[in-house]
């Protein structure tokens, strides 16, 4: 199964994570949570030992996939881990673990009967790196050491693998790499080189959690957005900023929010994000600093109604309704006037939301408009955003191939998306049921194929076609051994969303708009024919998945999607 990929988002360098006065910076975090099995062990087996033998005086970044934002294919796949000293030093680290051949070229992969040599992989990859840190940083040169890390071999011919032997750990020589790496490049002293070097780290490979994972769960998985909006927006200069991106799924549009909120903060201004979905609006205000605020429509309509004295009893019918309403009349506090203001998911949004959101701007304020009109499920019409400028991204870098082939094969026209991501694992999987009892069978079917792929329960999340009202799966709290997380409707005093016990999470498509997770199981689809409505949430509810998607849909349902995409 293709590994997990790396998500990549702008990362502002004062908000680099903290470490032991002992251990190296390990950026992006939250590595720690993942697997010590699958695909990626061998790499996570290596972060461990740099995090624990190297001092603080390195900073180490490392990724599954790495991709360069100004290439198509660029350098992707070819490092897997980046040193720097605190003279801004570079010291690259290509890991290649398994079995390697030995032949009289030197040393090479081995993939379906081919062969690749590695010291050709290595050198391009620095030689690339190199040219694009010198152009960057306009200078003449850049210190740039390499190092191969063979884990898992052990050379029998060093005069023949074509790799310096200062510059090569193999298996027999793994308990050394610390040292190896300390003498290719020692800890050194800092220059103003250094910061230069880790502002291009950052900006340009641009690593960072994703923020679309599981709901609010701590940061654990990243995934990888190349070439993506948190770049090439932040590089428009435009005044006043007004920026409308028509992103689709996986484009980055939720990455590039995160990147303007942090943004604002370093600088010591006050970022305002508001979306449609209370799970997502939770979610991103988990991942953010504090010093802004980041909250659904409706929670920021009612910190308005409350700051004008004014209390809504939800309790009663239309309460939603008279909210809107009461915060529309009511005077915009002082204290929610703002100098960057992010409209995420602004597809749900009407005119009238439009100008209650915008009025929170301070006259100078950056204003960014993020929408996908796939993804709009309450057939609103496109609200007016006149004098704005537009961004479209048309990639996306979320969802695996085989997804977005299989929705181009469904859709035909009606789709403009490129499939860019780096994943390509199997194809979708559709499970046909034709009764209620048929329906939790496919269901189970569907988990246990997840599992056959080395997924875990914390990776699935089963995501209903219904809402809530009509579905037959979201008021379940198990199906045979499978327990579900699934939101109770109700918040604890600080206002987190809570769930019930389990480990599969159980959401409707409506919900987990705007997130992701490794594997999806779609299931209750069913409709009589496949019309806008219905791509719309076959769309959403597909390009959730970042490594695998399984749909399960009624019988007749089923049919029309493979006479679709047979057509």
């Amino acid at each position: 199964m293709a590994a997990v990929a790396v998500v990549l988002t702008l990362l502002d360098g004062r908000d680099l994570p903290s470490s032991s006065v002992f251990m190296p910076r390990i950026i992006p975090d939250g590595w720690e949570a993942m697997p010590l099995s699958g695909p990626n062990h061998r790499r996570i087996d290596t972060l461990c030992a740099l995090h624990a033998g190297l001092p603080e005086h390195y900073t180490v970044y490392h990724a599954v996939h790495w991709t360069n934002v100004e290439g198509a294919h660029a350098i992707y796949g070819e490092i897997d881990f980046v040193i720097v000293n605190l003279a801004g030093q570079i010291l690259v680290i290509e890991q290649k673990s398994g079995l390697l051949a030995e032949t009289p070229d030197g040393l090479a992969t081995m993939r379906r009967q081919t062969s690749r040599l590695i010291q050709a992989q290595v050198a391009q990859t620095v030689d690339a790196l190199r040219v694009r840190l010198m152009r960057a940083l306009n200078v003449p040169d850049i210190h740039l050491e390499h190092l191969l890390y063979c884990p898992d071999h052990t050379v029998q011919n060093p005069a023949t693998v074509g790799i310096a032997s200062e510059r090569l750990v193999d298996r027999a020589a793994r308990d050394r790499l610390i040292e190896y790496i300390q003498t290719l490049l020692p800890p050194g002293e800092a220059t103003t080189l250094a910061p230069r070097v880790h502002r291009f780290l950052q900006d340009v490979i641009q690593l960072q959690v994703d923020v679309g994972v599981l709901l609010g769960e701590a940061r654990r998985l990243v995934t990888r957005v190349a070439g993506g909006l948190a770049y090439w927006a932040r590089q428009l200069e435009m005044t006043p900023y007004r920026l409308r991106v028509t992103g689709t799924a996986g484009s980055g549009k939720t990455q590039l929010a995160l990147a303007e909120f942090k943004a604002a903060l370093a600088i010591g201004k006050r970022p305002l994000y508001v979306c449609y979905n209370r799970p997502l609006a939770d979610h991103f205000a988990s991942m953010v600093p504090e010093g802004g605020l980041a909250v659904s429509f409706h929670t920021l309509c009612d910190r308005v109604v409350q700051m004008n004295g004014e209390t809504v009893d939800f309790s009663r019918g239309g309460a939603f309704e008279h909210l809107v309403h009461a915060a529309a009349a009511a005077p915009v506090p002082a204290a929610y006037l703002f100098d960057t203001v992010i409209v995420d998911e602004g597809q749900d949004f009407s005119a009238q939301w439009r100008d209650m959101v915008l009025r929170h701007a301070r006259d100078d304020a950056r204003l960014l408009w993020l929408e996908d009109p796939m993804q709009n499920l309450y057939s609103l019409a496109p609200v007016e955003l006149a004098g704005w400028v537009r961004l479209r991204a048309q990639s996306n870098y979320r969802s695996p191939r085989p997804v977005v082939r299989w929705l181009q094969g469904v859709m035909h026209d009606q789709l403009a998306i490129e499939a860019a991501a780096p994943v390509s694992t199997s194809d979708v999987d559709i499970i046909a049921y034709e009764d209620t009892q048929g329906l939790h069978a496919a269901v189970k079917q569907a988990i246990k194929r997840c599992y056959a792929e080395g997924l875990r329960e914390q990776d699935v999340a089963v995501l209903s076609w219904r809402g809530h009202e009509k579905s037959q799966l979201l008021t379940l709290s198990k199906l045979g051994v499978h327990r579900f997380r699934s939101f109770t409707g109700r918040y604890d005093l600080l206002g987190q969303p809570v769930f019930t016990h389990g480990d599969i999470l159980l959401e409707s498509v409506y919900r987990f708009k705007g997130q992701s997770a490794p594997a999806v199981v779609l299931a209750e689809v069913d409709f009589d024919a496949l019309d806008e409505r219905a791509m719309r949430k076959l769309f959403v509810g597909a390009t959730r998945a970042t490594i695998k998607l399984i749909v399960v849909a009624s019988a007749r349902a089923a049919a029309l999607l493979d006479e679709m995409k047979a057509t």
